[in-house]
């Protein structure tokens, strides 16, 4: 049992690395930096994210569901002028998150069953680590605005 979870972390690491060094990942970036401050781009990415995430499964990206979903939010309310209380490269992480999120062409086609969005839970996975802070900072934010 010890051996097969092990296992399962060095596919996991390995898949990872991939994802981020794909050109699909790079493209991401790319657009993030040319998108990040025009509010109808990151309006459309939301937007266009936030009905991908409504329609595929949720177990590849496991406890990273909820910080997925506080990066529409996120991004929504930084587009619509709403919060903008983040550093520029946190903005910009999240932003080639959703951006790969949305890429048909990534790195595994989503069509692939289940391993289709394996590559894409990787990358939020990743962004996450890199953004909680930012992400946490905003979820607290959304709770005294209302």
């Amino acid at each position: 049992m010890k051996k097969a979870k092990t296992k399962s972390r060095s596919i996991s690491k390995t898949h990872q690395k991939a994802a981020l060094r794909s050109d699909a990942f790079a493209r991401a970036l790319t657009n993030a930096r040319s998108h990040a401050n025009n509010p109808e781009h990151l309006f459309s990415l939301v937007e266009e994210a936030a009905g991908k995430a409504a329609s595929i499964p949720r177990e590849p990206f496991k406890e990273n569901w909820p910080y997925l979903q506080a990066m529409l939010r996120f991004v929504r309310a930084y587009s619509r002028r709403e919060y903008s209380e983040v550093s520029e490269d946190a903005l910009l992480w999240i932003v080639a998150a959703l951006n790969y999120l949305v890429d048909p062409f990534d790195l595994i086609p989503d069509e692939t069953p289940f391993l289709g969005f394996v590559d894409d839970a990787t990358v939020i996975e990743f962004v996450v680590a890199r953004t909680s802070q930012t992400l946490d900072e905003f979820m607290i934010w959304e709770t005294t605005v209302s």
